[in-house]
């Protein structure tokens, strides 16, 4: 059988073992494995993407990415493999925006998925300083903090702070700036006071 011949009955790549994959059978995996947890999928979407209005063109990417890759190879964990590449685009898409809000990665861990993540041992401890950054911001003054929030949590820089909380830059500075030296002094006096010194 010649390879155009090949192409034309809808064969369109090799598995694994070197098995031809019928298009057919990537179709009906795709209907019956991933079609199945759209509704999983779009609830991933909508409490990890800050856009609403995103999140249909966001499941139809990641549709298309699933089933480019089955054409090569059908997954084994179809599930992992959906949630992994949803989580891929996400970081795909925030790093071309170079800004990495909060909320954008705060429900990877709910969905209980597989993934390539760190060790769950650092992950606690990335929750914890969280939890201990989250709690010193509640110590400094209101403008303090809100300078300190746009600027590491929203990402603008001091130019664009500034303009946003309607003060000087020189004035936008010093509060990151002090800010910034009063959360380390409250979370090194933290840990200070953890470790009995």
């Amino acid at each position: 059988m010649s390879e155009s011949s090949t192409a034309r009955r809808g064969f369109d790549g090799q598995n694994r073992k070197g098995l031809v994959v019928k298009r057919d059978a990537v179709s009906a995996w795709f209907s019956r494995e991933i079609l199945s947890l759209e509704a999983i999928l779009m609830h991933y979407l909508r409490q990890n993407w800050r856009n609403a209005s995103d999140v249909p063109d966001l499941r139809q990417e990641i549709y298309a990415r699933v089933l480019q890759a089955a054409r090569e190879h059908i997954p084994d964990n179809p599930k992992q493999f959906l949630f992994a590449s949803a989580r891929n685009l996400l970081i795909d898409l925030v790093r071309r925006e170079q800004v990495v809000p909060m909320e954008t990665f705060a429900d990877f861990e709910a969905l209980d998925i597989a993934s390539d993540e760190p060790a769950p041992d650092r992950a606690v401890i990335a929750k914890d300083e969280l939890r201990r950054v989250k709690a010193a911001l509640v110590h400094l003054p209101p403008r303090t903090r809100e300078a300190i929030e746009l600027t590491y949590f929203e990402g603008l820089s001091c130019t664009e702070v500034a303009k946003r909380m309607g003060v000087a830059k020189p004035t936008a500075s010093r509060f990151i700036v002090k800010g910034t030296l009063a959360l380390g002094d409250i979370l090194l006096g933290a840990s200070a006071d953890r470790s009995g010194k």
